[in-house]
């Protein structure tokens, strides 16, 4: 049966949810989270009863797994010279926030392209003290007349060197006598405060690889090295379908009905992981209307909400069937989340299935897509990190657990609100605590998931 997309109403929101199993049985297991709506419990020979559960999990692949088969899944894509996916663009400078560089970055000439003034002073040729002359030196002007020694002139920082020039006398280390003679107020080395041509860089030199990402450093360093544009490699482009018929666009929940908390939710996160989301659109609980969007879908990536199980109007699974998709990834072994589910539609297109409760759906796509779009966008993986958690939390028996936690100092402190229909935890988190099956005692260190967000480079993930 289809999944939920808002909080259930018998999620009691004051209840702690960080300190027992799951909600559900005395063994933990708790119900298939995901799998509850307004369409009935699901039970039964084809509605994800006990022997429907219980085959889904052996069919599902562990965590880790799970992720690396969604990167291997990504670099299977043909590549541009096959025809299938897309090809390095070549974009204006402000369009290329937070792509990756397709090619090597190489300077398209010297920088400084020619000596400048590392100072505001004057530049002197030989030992002071000095003439100065009338005439000064600004940037942005062409080059003074060359100086003679005994002679200095006026000039800016930026400006063009005069010939022959021996170094900069910075403002604050100069005085002028009465009879307009520059005398030093201390000793001036040869050379200083020259920034010499080619100091940074010499045109052709590579100054980052291909594979690097464009941040606003990025951004000023192929200015300054002449680039108007960028090749790049573009945005994977997503198209989200939401699922179910008891999903409000607005106002209150009422008469059974609840608000769709995905819709909204979604776009930004995939942006957020560097996707360009191309269509975003309601499809309820219509078999046909879901098939007729995949099949006319020309995404890189199409994201579904719900629908993951095996209940009367869990339409994705028949629909990958009847598309002849390849299934790659039919249930995790974690929690929130384990309905989800990963598709080969085409040979450079892949499906997403999430599950429709929200904080399963972050699961699902800190597990599936956020691997494959990265893959995708050619991103470097971040490194991974861990730090101890300052209180026990309960593991699965059997799965890997995903828990909200909020970073103080060096210690992942976990928060409540972590069922799978709550985003109240996840909302206040810095990052998703990966806890083995089992369970975390205090003090132990866990690998930590970083939110968009709540990572580095929070101006690069939302262009």
């Amino acid at each position: 049966m289809k999944a939920d997309h808002g909080h259930r109403p018998d999620d009691d929101p004051h209840r702690p949810q960080a300190h027992g199993p799951f909600p559900g049985d005395a063994t933990g297991r708790g119900p298939a989270e995901g799998h509850h709506s307004g369409h009935g419990p699901g039970h039964g020979p084809s509605g994800g009863g006990p022997a429907h559960s219980e085959d889904a999990h052996h069919r599902a692949t562990p965590w880790p797994q799970a992720r690396e088969r969604a990167e291997r899944a990504a670099r299977a894509v043909p590549a541009p010279g096959a025809g299938t996916r897309r090809a390095p663009v070549s974009l204006p400078l402000d369009a290329a926030l937070g792509l990756v560089l397709a090619e090597p970055l190489a300077a398209l000439t010297d920088l400084p392209s020619f000596d400048a003034s590392a100072m505001d002073g004057w530049a002197v040729a030989g030992p002071g003290p000095w003439d100065v002359r009338d005439e000064g030196a600004l940037a942005g002007r062409a080059r003074p007349e060359p100086l003679t020694d005994g002679e200095a002139v006026r000039i800016a920082t930026g400006a063009r060197i005069p010939q022959d020039t021996t170094a900069v006398l910075r403002s604050e280390h100069g005085r002028i006598d009465d009879k307009g003679r520059l005398h030093p107020a201390r000793e001036v080395g040869h050379g200083q405060d020259i920034r010499p041509r080619g100091q940074e860089c010499r045109g052709g030199e590579h100054l980052l690889p291909a594979g690097a990402l464009v941040t606003p450093a990025v951004l000023g360093l192929a200015a300054a090295a002449g680039y108007d544009t960028l090749t790049v490699v573009p945005r994977p482009r997503v198209d989200v379908l939401v699922l179910g018929d008891e999903l409000l666009a607005e106002g209150l929940p009422q008469d059974g009905r609840i608000r769709d908390a995905l819709g909204p939710m979604l776009p930004p996160w995939l942006r957020a992981l560097g996707a360009e989301v191309t269509t975003v659109r309601r499809i309820g609980d219509d078999a046909n209307a879901l098939h007729r969007a995949v099949s006319r879908s020309e995404a890189d990536l199409i994201v579904t909400t719900g629908g993951t199980a095996a209940g009367p109007v869990d339409h994705v699974h028949p629909m990958l069937r009847r598309f002849g998709a390849e299934l790659l990834v039919d249930g995790v072994k974690v929690r929130p989340g384990h309905p989800m589910l990963l598709a080969r539609t085409r040979k450079d297109q892949h499906l997403v299935g999430l599950p429709g409760n929200p904080l399963a759906a972050v699961s699902g796509l800190l597990t599936l897509a956020e691997p494959l779009l990265r893959t995708l966008a050619a991103r470097s993986a971040p490194e991974p990190y861990a730090l101890p958690l300052q209180s026990t939390v309960p593991g699965h028996p059997y799965d890997t657990r995903l828990v909200p936690v909020v970073l103080r100092g060096d210690h992942a402190v976990p928060l409540r609100y972590n069922g799978p229909a709550m985003l109240r935890g996840v909302a206040a988190s810095d990052a998703l605590a990966v806890v083995p099956p089992g369970g975390a005692r205090a003090g132990q260190e866990a690998e930590l998931l970083d939110l968009p967000w709540a990572a580095a480079g929070i101006g690069v993930c939302f262009t």
